[in-house]
């Protein structure tokens, strides 16, 4: 297991571990990115609350543009969906407004996308039994991701790490349908989301009395 140090040469709580990758090399130039965009919402008068809506709105659309078998323009419309619920943390940073109930509202919706999009891929692909048994096992993975992270943090524990964070979720999954790659996608997803859900029961199994 890699442990980090922390800034002055502090360890972190037992269990934590190397984060994926796009949250620790690319979040934090995304989020600096996306400051000035949350900046000048929240001017406007745009809530955080508002942004998840919006957010998840768009997922929907896309995962119903998915199901109606444009697999490449609804996925592309359901990443701009998951970019736009990045900005409600900028948004609320910016107003003064962050809160565990927005957090709480955004993991939930977060969620709620997810099954939007698989839920589409699964009306699009109807009589691929082979492809629908490899979106439930995705799907399943993809849920179960967040809820070790969410035991783990109950716990005490840092629940991050392992390869499928939701980002990189998002991303695979827009990526096999933008370029047509279906079942290789759903294989690769199958794979490393539950790799990752294992890797995080287990670091914190092991650490708990």
């Amino acid at each position: 297991m890699l442990i980090l140090m922390m800034p002055g040469g502090r360890a972190p709580r037992a269990g934590a571990t190397l984060p994926t990758v796009i949250d620790m090399r690319v979040r934090p130039r995304v989020t600096r990115f996306l400051e000035p965009i949350g900046r000048g919402l929240a001017a406007l008068g745009v809530t955080p609350a508002a942004m998840t809506f919006l957010g998840l709105a768009v997922v929907v659309t896309g995962s119903v543009v998915i199901a109606n078998d444009r697999l490449a323009f609804g996925a592309g419309i359901l990443l701009g969906g998951s970019l736009l619920d990045g900005l409600d943390g900028a948004v609320a940073r910016a107003s003064g407004q962050v809160s565990a109930r927005g957090a709480f509202l955004d993991a939930a919706f977060d969620r709620l996308g997810e099954i939007a999009g698989f839920a589409g891929l699964a009306v699009a692909m109807v009589g691929e039994v082979r492809i629908l048994l490899l979106i439930i096992l995705s799907l399943g993975g993809a849920i179960l991701v967040p809820y070790m992270r969410a035991r783990a943090e109950a716990e005490g524990f840092d629940g991050r790490g392992g390869l499928m964070g939701r980002a990189e979720r998002v991303i695979l999954f827009s990526a096999g349908l933008i370029f047509g790659v279906v079942e290789p996608m759903l294989w690769v997803f199958v794979v490393t989301v539950w790799v990752t859900a294992v890797s995080r029961f287990w670091r914190t199994y092991r650490y708990l009395a």
